[in-house]
């Protein structure tokens, strides 16, 4: 219909009020049509008993006396006319018109043939219908209208009683049909009473559509187009993002059915949200882990790299200068000085050892990594251990004209731990600082009582920390001393002393560096230490040295160890 009518697309409100407004004129019109045509019958049937009033009064109230009428048949088969006092008409009045049903008589059937065609087949149709005698019609003329009543009249009781054969008057049967009576009268009343009706029914059915139109606009504002408007309202706040929100319609019929699924859809695509949301932080934190892992994986392939062609370099400066000087030795046994001789052998030597010790180095990381390091604990004297690791860098200290102190408190008491272990990490301590520490340096050994107490086999509460010494109340905890070996080189920057303890890492890492060695001494002393229930630490500042300290307990046991990794 919108399209034939070529009309936009209406709102549900204006459908509503559209289709109840056709509904309201539709039952008005049926509703009002029936009392219409009622009260038109009632005006027929008011003018219907007011000329049979007049009839009863004027005709039927004298006996039918058989009189010359003006102009009339001096037989006698027709009555005078009379008007509404029950005079004599005038013969020219037509409002009353009086026809006999004589026997054997055509006079009748001539003033039949001059009625209008509707009234004989009114007439006709009286005749045939016993209980009905008259009937009533309207006619409008020239802006008036006219009543045209017509009444069969039928002998009865009364009229026998004269009209019998017996009697003075010509004998009628029941029922015999005697004549007509035809009166037309003005009924100017009739249009004032049509337009009344007209009127109230048109004020009834304006009052009544007023009051449906009011009703029902405010049944369609209320009932139907307020949880509409509210369920609108929600879901363009759901489109807003806002998923909090919740209907609040009680109407207790389909609307809060509807607001009830429509809040049950909420509940589950904000749960639906917020799984989503956890799955996703779940999805960043394993991103931002992955993502560190590949971090952490550019950074060990990298450092695999630096520590391959480092170590291959490594590998090849000792190897190489192993194979030059045997090589030399052969070629020319004879010629050689005795002196020269020796100075190639001690080479070979010393690049033997070197190749031998980063080749103990990596089995040694390898086995602390996997956790096959066996202690050999045995009483041991600290001075001991110093001055065999200051005599194997006795060459190179005097070579670059270095100056080393050895400091060792007296009294110190011999150590139960595992000499090798100890002494592997001196040595390193000591060859970090003879190979760092510039010509006429000076390195400095110093042991002594430690003056922390490890946090790996801490006392118990209550106990308490005492001298410098590093003695601890008997009974609560073991004794610790400590190692520490001091230079003067370079010294180490505040963001690479956690570097340098890690595995395959140095400060410089280019195979253009000065200094040589795999990156691994610093991470096997941690791990070491760590199985000798000690620590590791260092205290450097740039340009001035570093120191290197080693904490241990005086006793070292299984238990201990054991704990301690």
């Amino acid at each position: 219909m919108l399209r034939i009518l070529r009309l936009r697309p209406l709102s549900l409100a204006v459908k509503c009020q559209l289709m109840f407004g056709l509904a309201v004129l539709f039952t008005l019109v049926l509703a009002l049509i029936l009392p219409y045509i009622w009260m038109r019958q009632l005006i027929k049937t008011d003018y219907l008993d007011t000329e049979r009033a007049r009839v009863e009064t004027l005709l039927l109230r004298q006996h039918f006396q058989p009189r010359p009428a003006l102009g009339g048949d001096k037989n006698g088969d027709s009555l005078a006319p009379l008007d509404k006092a029950g005079h004599i008409l005038d013969p020219n009045n037509p409002r009353i018109y009086w026809i006999r049903f004589a026997r054997e008589s055509g006079k009748a059937q001539k003033q039949l043939q001059k009625l209008k065609d509707k009234q004989q087949r009114i007439i006709e149709s009286l005749k045939d219908e016993e209980g009905r005698n008259d009937t009533i019609s309207f006619e409008k003329r020239k802006d008036i209208y006219y009543s045209e009543y017509i009444r069969i009249i039928r002998a009865n009781d009364n009229c026998i009683g004269c009209h019998n054969p017996q009697g003075s008057a010509s004998p009628f049967s029941q029922n015999e049909l005697i004549g007509v009576v035809i009166i037309r009268s003005p009924a100017s009343e009739v249009s004032k009473t049509k337009l009344l009706n007209w009127v109230w029914v048109s004020v009834a059915g304006l009052i009544a559509g007023t009051g449906a139109i009011i009703a029902f606009y405010w049944i369609t504002q209320r009932v139907i187009l307020s949880p509409i408007r509210q369920l609108r309202a929600l879901a363009n706040n759901v489109a807003d993002g806002n998923l909090n929100i919740r209907s609040a319609i009680q109407t207790g019929d389909e609307y809060e059915k509807l607001a009830s699924a429509f809040n049950h859809m909420l509940d589950g695509l904000q749960a639906a949200q917020e799984k989503l949301r956890r799955a996703n932080q779940q999805l960043d934190a394993k991103i931002a882990e992955l993502s560190e892992r590949n971090i952490e994986l550019f950074k060990a392939n990298k450092l695999k790299g630096e520590f391959l062609a480092n170590i291959s370099h490594e590998f090849r400066t000792p190897l190489n200068a192993i194979l030059g000087f045997a090589q030399m030795l052969r070629e020319k046994p004879g010629i050689l000085h005795k002196d020269k001789t020796r100075k190639y052998a001690e080479n070979i030597i010393s690049s033997g050892n070197r190749l031998l010790g980063m080749i103990s180095d990596l089995l040694e990381l390898a086995k602390t990594r996997a956790g096959k390091v066996e202690l050999h604990i045995e009483k041991t004297s600290l001075p001991e251990i110093i001055d065999v690791a200051v005599a194997s860098f006795s060459l190179q200290t005097k070579k670059k004209k270095i100056k080393v102190k050895v400091v060792i408190e007296p009294n110190l008491p011999n150590l139960m731990t595992d000499a090798g272990k100890v002494q592997q990490i001196v040595y390193n301590f000591i060859s970090n600082a003879a190979k760092f520490t510039p010509e006429r340096g000076r390195i400095e050994i110093w042991a002594g009582s430690s003056p922390v107490v490890s946090s790996i086999a801490s006392p118990p509460r209550g106990s308490v920390e005492v001298t410098s010494g590093g003695l601890v109340e008997p009974g609560l905890g073991p004794r610790f001393v400590r190692i520490a070996v001091s230079d003067t080189g370079s010294g180490i920057a505040e963001g690479d002393r956690e570097k340098i303890f890690e595995k395959f890492r140095q400060i410089d890492g280019s195979l253009t560096r000065e200094t040589a060695g795999s990156g691994l001494g610093l991470t096997i002393c941690r791990e070491l230490a760590v199985l000798l229930a000690g620590s590791i630490g260092l205290e450097s500042e740039v340009g001035k040295g570093s120191i290197f300290w080693l904490d241990i307990p005086v006793t070292l046991t299984k238990e201990t160890s054991n704990n301690s990794t």
